[in-house]
């Protein structure tokens, strides 16, 4: 089920991530992501809380990134990592370099 749920999400040309709704570096993801130019239902903020399996969920996702904590931030297939790693690039500009590549901005 998690599986499932999980790899359903992930697809090329999405950005994707992980979160927590209680999460202060998931709010702080959203909000470094709702501010860039990205294409309608290209980004997507999937709150793992919501569902019944939020434990399965974050199982898997240590299983596929290594890391069980959220946000998750996967661009494309490629999961980035997590909130420090999107300030990262964010700053240095691969951010937006790779979703470009990916054909996520307007």
């Amino acid at each position: 089920m998690a599986q499932e749920f999980v790899n359903c999400k992930i697809q090329p040309g999405k950005l994707i991530v992980f979160i927590k709704s209680t999460c202060p570096y998931c709010r702080r993801a959203q909000e470094i992501l709702s501010q860039l130019p990205t294409k309608q239902r290209l980004l997507e903020f999937v709150d793992i809380t919501a569902s019944n399996h939020t434990n399965k969920i974050q199982d898997y996702l240590q299983q596929l990134t290594g890391a069980r904590m959220v946000p998750r931030v996967f661009i494309g297939k490629d999961c980035i990592g997590g909130c420090s790693d999107l300030v990262s690039m964010q700053q240095s500009g691969e951010l937006l370099t790779r979703l470009k590549q990916i054909g996520a901005l307007q």
